[in-house]
């Protein structure tokens, strides 16, 4: 089921990507691979994407679909047991980027992991990082970008956490598109991750759990 579903998604075709979602939920399917399944299939896109083989068009259908199969697995997630909340992670798509496919992959695990998480949506500006970083006052901050040109938008972030002061108060993952170790010291970035269960583990080294 799973794979029919990636493929369902990644090939665009939207009708049974949701009805197989609806089936899978129908019959018991962890939520959390519904979500993982998602995520698959939208590295497919990401990579067919940056190929050339998709273009914009593909990219807001993908997004459109996971939109609706996260609406759709949210009530059952909200059911699975509430664990205590162990620390704050603020998280955005930087400015520049308005791709959010990921990002709230990312949110949703973060937040069924026990996380308090603050998504500050996408095209984040850096001043509203900083701002967020002061009122929130997380321990980690996740800086999400699809497209290459999000690489200099995450390394003025991090510049800007830096010259406020806020640097040494966080930890700082960056995720999305291309992200190899050259790009995280590029960004000045503490680790990156390919996935959200890499996200997930590196909020639970940092901040415990």
């Amino acid at each position: 089921m799973s794979k029919e579903l990636v493929n369902a998604i990644a090939d665009m075709r939207e009708e049974e990507a949701l009805a197989l979602a609806q089936e899978a939920m129908e019959g018991g399917m962890d939520p959390l691979g519904i979500l993982a399944a998602a995520r698959e299939a939208m590295d497919i896109v990401g990579k067919r994407f940056e190929s050339g083989d998709y273009f914009l068009p593909e990219l807001i259908m993908a997004g459109e679909m996971l939109k609706q199969i996260t609406a759709l697995v949210k009530p059952e997630l909200a059911k699975l047991p509430q664990v205590e909340r162990k620390g704050k992670v603020l998280i955005g798509s930087v400015a520049g980027d308005i791709h959010d496919i990921g990002k709230n992959i990312v949110t949703f695990m973060l937040d069924v992991n026990g996380f308090d998480v603050l998504d500050l949506g996408v095209d984040v500006s850096v001043a509203k990082f900083v701002d967020a970083i002061r009122e929130f006052q997380p321990q980690v901050v996740g800086l999400s970008g699809f497209l290459t040109l999000a690489f200099d938008s995450m390394k003025d972030t991090v510049k800007a956490i830096e010259e406020a002061g806020l640097r040494d108060r966080v930890k700082i993952m960056i995720g999305g598109g291309q992200i190899t170790d050259k790009i995280c010291a590029y960004a000045g970035a503490d680790a990156y991750g390919d996935d959200a269960m890499e996200a997930v583990s590196l909020a639970q080294q940092w901040i415990g759990g």
